[in-house]
């Protein structure tokens, strides 16, 4: 395995500030954000930051791939304090997490979704080399769609030509997914 990357906490986002580590992390499954390109190609070189999200940075770190140092301090970023910030960040982290491991898991390539009113839009290729067709909402088990908010999950969801998928992670830690199949009458 290569050498660990270091990544910087600054608020609520970490920063990856070698220019070669943070195209081995983009390269390695589209982590991140380059600073000012969007969406590169995977073999396109950039000499810029890598930001990386709190989930992003918690699924990194839990596989040793980065360590975070707190801006301020420069002290290491436990797993628990990055969690404690991220559960703090962003309502129900732990479900939407679940959800993210288990896509990536499955060589998933997956991104924030708030563009298309979702939790995550997922590509099978990658960003700028195919189109994401699937957005994710993350769901509680025991949690309820009404018929008005399924019908506007289908229409966004067919405007932006994808597929809605509601993940459900359960208590076992397996995530649960229902795809919607929309058609003509």
């Amino acid at each position: 395995m290569a050498d660990v990357t270091s990544a910087e906490l600054i608020g609520t986002r970490l920063i990856v500030w070698n220019f070669a580590e943070a195209v081995r992390l983009y390269r390695m499954g589209f982590f991140g954000k380059p600073v000012g390109i969007p969406k590169p190609k995977p073999e396109q070189e950039f000499k810029a930051p890598l930001i990386l999200d709190l989930m992003e940075g918690l699924y990194l770190l839990d596989r040793k791939i980065i360590k975070v140092t707190d801006a301020k301090t420069s002290k290491s970023v436990t797993r628990a304090k990055l969690l404690k910030l991220a559960n703090r960040t962003y309502k129900q982290f732990n479900l939407g997490y679940t959800a993210y491991e288990n896509l990536r898991e499955k060589g998933l390539i997956v991104t924030p979704g708030i563009r298309f009113g979702s939790d995550f839009a997922i590509y099978e290729h990658g960003p700028g080399i195919d189109h994401a067709p699937f957005i994710v909402t993350v769901k509680k088990e025991q949690e309820t769609m009404g018929p008005f908010e399924v019908v506007l999950a289908g229409r966004l969801a067919t405007t932006v030509r994808k597929q809605f998928t509601i993940a459900v992670p359960t208590r076992r830690r397996k995530v649960d997914y229902l795809v919607f199949r929309w058609f003509k009458a």
